[in-house]
């Protein structure tokens, strides 16, 4: 394998630096909280700009360069922000959204999902961020800063945004998702 410059993975185009449309209505602006590790800090702050830029709210827990950190600290203060309410739209029955970014995703995802309130999805493409929008009513998106492209990142974030949860036969199936009596 050849060595990683700086900022990607071989085959991984560099980022670019046009700012795309995330493609939600700006007439719904939401407040969105966004974290990374110094792996995720360039794409994170791709997407912070483009989410300002389309009139949403953005709550930046750092990191705020690409010196190393541990990201279970920015995952769990996103996590929190969502959980508590600060991420989201005016009312409060609107969804409530996190997006975490590191090389893979991965860390980062398997963090979220330790917090109860917290249904985080690791999407390299759109389709999965919007059918864990609609059949698991995903509120933390995670994304690898080293293995998406920036215009893939946006793409995938617009699907997540616009995605809605069906409810329904998937409430029940969300029910099991917490260890009871009845749930093993």
């Amino acid at each position: 394998m050849p060595p990683m410059r700086r900022g990607h993975w071989p085959g991984i185009p560099p980022r670019s630096p046009a700012v795309v449309d995330v493609g939600v209505m700006a007439n719904d602006p939401l407040t969105i909280a966004l974290g990374s590790d110094h792996a995720g800090f360039p794409l994170k702050s791709v997407l912070a700009r483009a989410l300002r830029d389309a009139g949403h709210k953005v709550l930046d827990f750092g990191t705020h360069s690409a010196e190393r950190v541990d990201y279970p600290d920015y995952a769990h203060a996103v996590c929190r922000a969502v959980e508590g309410g600060q991420a989201g739209a005016q009312a409060s029955a609107s969804p409530r959204f996190g997006v975490l970014v590191c090389g893979s995703g991965v860390g980062m995802s398997i963090t979220a999902n330790r917090h109860a309130g917290i249904r985080c999805v690791l999407a390299s493409e759109p389709v999965t961020a919007s059918l864990a929008r609609a059949h698991n009513n995903a509120n933390v998106l995670a994304l690898g800063g080293r293995l998406i492209g920036d215009d893939m990142a946006l793409a995938i974030l617009r699907a997540f945004l616009a995605g809605t949860y069906e409810g329904g036969r998937h409430d029940a199936r969300l029910a099991k998702l917490t260890p009871s009596e009845g749930n093993p």
